[in-house]
């Protein structure tokens, strides 16, 4: 299996080489050369499988230069109950013939520790092989942040480099990140918002000179191995709901940066029966307005809406570039991005591929604060069960799409003690805390206040190498 970039002019490598490079050398997103195609007859041999072998059947698929035995050490030891509280890792929660998909189970309360804890031990494991160290230097609108903290905290032969948006996380989520005090772990609130965050960082993966000089990686979801990761729970989410192999879904996808939903896309593709992606924004609807117009116009930074659901407070979504070359291939999606950096948007509505967008299979919507605060209110009075404002999100814009007897799977953001305020709003009550995370707010925090500016980021990594 070999990679080639969404850009069509870097050289084809392996996945070792994928997953510790970040961005390919031409800017674009690397993407495996061949999609692997799984049978109705093998899902039905992988339905009642553990997280763990289901995990390795997927992502062996991708990694031909791991050994097998080397994979499922890593997998093991990525997925285990002490890590995610839970031994299925993966949970369902019914509303009805609906599921929630508990994906934030894990060390950070959130879906991102899915593919990070993953990440965690596939870095070492591959630095080791190389004889390499690596720098991480990452973008959060606040969970893939401390997701990635906490899984590379302490890890030999690695430093992380997190780029936060200053005072646009919640409380908790900023706790959670600025808290950590092991050596190998840098926290640099950004004086601007995500979508600026994550451009310092691609400047920095577009300087060939000082990547390889700093030995520079990431673990956004630019990294195709949280793709990977993620493509795993789509599989396992659908074989633990359906009654019989074969069955239809709609899974429900709240979405900034498109990561998450192209995982789904990803796994359609490969032969899951998933009916319908609905994809759920918030304010901050860029990609509804893509998927409404055939007009993809990210914003300025000036124009991204801070609001209750902030980890979706994005407005230039990286894994959005995958789905366009899936579509129309690598020379129409370099064109494409081309014209973003022209004149600030693409129209594909003069593309027959618009056209065709029917056979996509995927709606999409937005939802309002107010839209949150009553799902949030309206689940937990008919089920019992609290939601994230995240994933209430999905579940409001869901609901324009139901359709009799096809279950929809709501995929889980984040635990809902990480947005207490909003959900204090809806309910009237904060959810319940454990004893480790009660006082988390007041713990002492480490982090460096710097601009949007990449001559004083690259200055500040080279002081701290040194």
């Amino acid at each position: 299996m070999q990679f080639v970039s969404t850009r069509g002019e870097s050289q084809h490598l392996d996945f070792s080489d994928v997953v510790l490079g970040g961005l390919a050398t031409d800017g674009g997103l690397a993407m495996p050369e061949n999609m692997p195609k799984i049978d109705q007859a093998t899902l039905k041999e992988w339905k009642n499988l553990s997280y763990t072998d289901l995990a390795f059947n997927v992502i062996s698929l991708f990694s031909k230069d791991i050994p097998a035995e080397d994979l499922r050490k890593i997998i093991n030891a990525a997925y285990t109950e002490e890590k995610f509280g839970i031994e299925e890792i993966v949970s369902l929660s019914a509303l009805d013939e609906d599921y929630v998909v508990g994906l934030s189970n894990g060390p950070t309360f959130a879906f991102k520790d899915m593919a990070m804890q993953f990440l965690g031990e596939l870095f070492p494991y591959l630095l080791e092989k190389k004889d390499q160290h690596l720098n991480i230097v990452g973008a959060t609108s606040g969970d893939t942040g401390s997701s990635a903290i906490h899984a590379m905290r302490g890890k030999p032969r690695i430093n992380v480099f997190m780029l936060s948006p200053n005072g646009r996380m919640s409380p908790f989520q900023t706790a959670q990140m600025y808290s950590v005090q092991d050596a190998n772990i840098f926290n640099l609130a950004v004086e601007g918002v995500f979508d600026d965050c994550q451009d310092l960082v691609k400047a920095l993966n577009n300087d060939a000179a000082y990547k390889a000089k700093n030995a520079l990686g990431a673990v956004n979801s630019i990294n195709w191995a949280r793709i990977l990761a993620q493509i795993v729970y789509y599989f396992k989410a659908y074989l633990a709901a359906v009654k019989e192999v074969g069955e239809s879904v709609d899974f429900v996808i709240p979405s900034g940066n498109f990561g998450n939903i192209f995982a789904g896309i990803y796994a359609r593709a490969m032969g899951l029966p998933i009916r319908k992606l609905i994809l759920a924004t918030n304010e901050n609807n860029v990609l509804d307005e893509f998927f409404k117009t055939g007009i993809y116009r990210p914003r300025a930074s000036k124009d991204v809406h801070l609001t209750s659901s902030p980890s979706m407070d994005i407005a230039k979504a990286s894994n959005f570039e995958r789905f366009i070359y899936l579509l129309l291939g690598a020379e129409k999606t370099r064109q494409l991005w081309q014209q973003i950096d022209e004149q600030g948007y693409f129209d594909l509505t003069k593309d027959p591929i618009w056209q065709d967008r029917q056979s996509w299979g995927i709606e999409s919507g937005q939802s309002l604060h107010e839209n949150r605060v009553e799902t949030i209110r309206k689940v937990y009075d008919a089920f019992n069960v609290v939601v994230d404002p995240h994933t209430a999100d999905g579940i409001f814009v869901a609901a324009q799409y139901k359709d009799a007897g096809i279950p929809q799977l709501y995929l889980e953001t984040a635990k809902p003690i990480k947005f207490a305020e909003t959900v204090r709003e809806a309910l009237g009550f904060e959810p319940e805390r454990t004893a480790d995370f009660a006082n988390i707010e007041a713990l002492p925090q480490r982090f460096e206040v710097l601009p949007v500016d990449v001559d004083v980021l690259k200055q500040y990594i080279v002081k701290q190498l040194s």
